[in-house]
């Protein structure tokens, strides 16, 4: 199992040390640095500054969000980043959620299971440099009777394949990521429930493509605290404003996906409470509201051992790529979360 790093959003006053902390996890060994957009800093931007200033680490979006650029634009994206990173780009797709969608880019959220597959379909297309053309439900290229004609990409990526992840919850959304992806960006993943939230539908979708799993990179992201061992309720703390977030805010209330997973996972009365109290203004009594168990399911807290055995457990579960979020308020505490990361791979035998 390899270790990848997510610095989140750019602009939240950390620029230097999320910099810093990507540059450490590239002298660490760490397989990958990814970087996120939602409605502020773009994720294209950050990677090529990350890019230009690491030597070994592959940079990801986790995610480009679909509404945000029409395909042939990713394509270029890719391609171009691919290009200046000596051949150590990952590219992240996702939806995004209605509430962004719709309200910052204007993009009508229907069909989230099609609009990808059609979106996949033409990056895929445009990235190997073939001549671009697709008559589909959501893109029509060339469009009928006006002057375009199909054109290809310019740009020669560094490598033939770039590899393709997509950012899925749902089980439909799960299946068809396994069918027409090479990764699945995952996130509140429990090593306990992760077979049965995720990867079965991931090995459905493989077998609908007549592959295995074997080579499939299973990605999840994981917050990081590290600390003694009789302090993981006091950590887990550290991540209730997180979790309440958005297992009750992102989304809206019939699509939360990610409270969706958690009912699935057993918690189905108190994500119901959690996601009341967040849309009703009561943030802090929806953080309060999170079970202690939730957090820990979904996190990697305590004792570098502590930490190992939880790696341990995720490896056995079938995670490839295990991506840490360290927490944090200076950049010290965040570089030693790093260092215990590889610490703790290491203790569990998988380095």
């Amino acid at each position: 199992m390899q270790l990848g790093i997510n610095l989140g959003y750019w602009g939240a006053g950390m620029d230097a040390d999320n910099l810093a902390v990507a540059q450490e996890a590239d002298r660490l060994g760490y397989a990958v640095c990814w970087a996120a957009e939602a409605y502020g800093s773009d994720a294209a931007t950050v990677l090529t500054w990350v890019a230009a200033q690491t030597e070994r680490i592959d940079v990801g979006s986790a995610i480009f969000q679909i509404p945000a650029r029409q395909p042939a634009m990713t394509a270029m994206t890719a391609a171009t980043l691919d290009s200046l990173s000596g051949g150590r780009f990952r590219l992240g797709l996702g939806v995004s959620g209605p509430q962004v969608s719709e309200g910052w880019y204007g993009v009508k959220f229907d069909k989230p299971l099609s609009r990808t597959r059609e979106y996949v379909e033409i990056v895929r297309k445009a990235m190997s440099r073939e001549r671009l053309s697709h008559d589909g439900e959501h893109w029509t290229l060339p469009l009928p009777g006006g002057p375009g004609k199909p054109i290809k990409l310019t740009v020669h990526p560094e490598r033939e394949h770039i590899p393709l992840y997509i950012a899925a919850i749902g089980p439909k959304n799960l299946e068809q990521t396994g069918e027409i992806a090479d990764g699945a960006l995952l996130i509140f993943p429990s090593a306990a429930h992760i077979e049965d939230t995720a990867i079965q539908y991931l090995r459905a979708g493989r077998e609908k493509a007549g592959k295995t799993l074997e080579g499939f990179d299973v990605c999840p992201t994981l917050p990081l605290a590290v600390g003694d061992d009789k302090d993981v309720a006091k950590l887990a703390d550290t991540f209730r404003p997180y979790t309440a977030l958005y297992v009750g805010g992102m989304g809206s209330r019939k699509q939360n996906f990610y409270n969706q997973l958690a009912q699935r996972m057993g918690y189905e009365k108190e994500a119901a409470e959690i996601q009341d109290k967040y849309l009703s203004g009561d943030k802090n009594g929806a953080a309060a509201a999170i079970p202690h168990d939730l957090i820990d399911q979904t996190t990697l807290l305590g004792s570098v051992d502590r930490i190992a055995d939880r790696m341990r457990a995720y490896a056995a579960a079938g995670v490839t790529t295990l991506t840490l979020a360290p927490a944090g308020f200076t950049l010290d505490e965040r570089i030693a979360s790093l260092r215990a990361g590889t610490d703790a791979l290491e203790r569990a035998g998988l380095a």
